[in-house]
């Protein structure tokens, strides 16, 4: 007997909804997939109009989230994975958010650089 193995880089995302419990992927071949939002601190920390403002990157393969600076590939839902932000780079970007700076790396790189060369000028 054969057994064919599903080909996840064919699933591609039409809709997303995230609420404060799950989100959700409506996929173009008709399936729909949910994973705990509690699998995605960015998204656990966003407010729902942070969550709401959401674009499909390429054919529908991955999710962007521009005010979190968050990605997530459509194949990472189907198969269950997590995200794989280190919990150090986590703490980073929540503090930054809860300061009102910028989110993305280069912005968060900058202002670390900005506070180096501060203490430096300090001491």
């Amino acid at each position: 007997m054969a057994i064919s193995a599903p080909k996840t880089n064919e699933a591609l995302a039409v809709d997303i909804s995230c609420s404060s419990e799950s989100l959700t992927a409506e996929l173009a071949d008709g399936r729909v997939v949910s994973a705990p939002l509690s699998w995605y601190p960015r998204l656990v920390h966003a407010t729902q109009a942070e969550r709401d403002n959401w674009h499909l990157k390429g054919d529908g393969d991955a999710i962007r989230w521009p005010d979190l600076d968050e990605d997530i590939l459509v194949e990472a839902l189907l198969v269950g994975w997590r995200s794989r932000e280190s919990e150090k780079s986590f703490r980073r970007w929540l503090k930054a958010k809860q300061e009102g700076r910028g989110l993305t790396i280069p912005e968060l790189r900058a202002y670390e650089e900005a506070q180096k060369q501060q203490h430096a000028e300090t001491d």
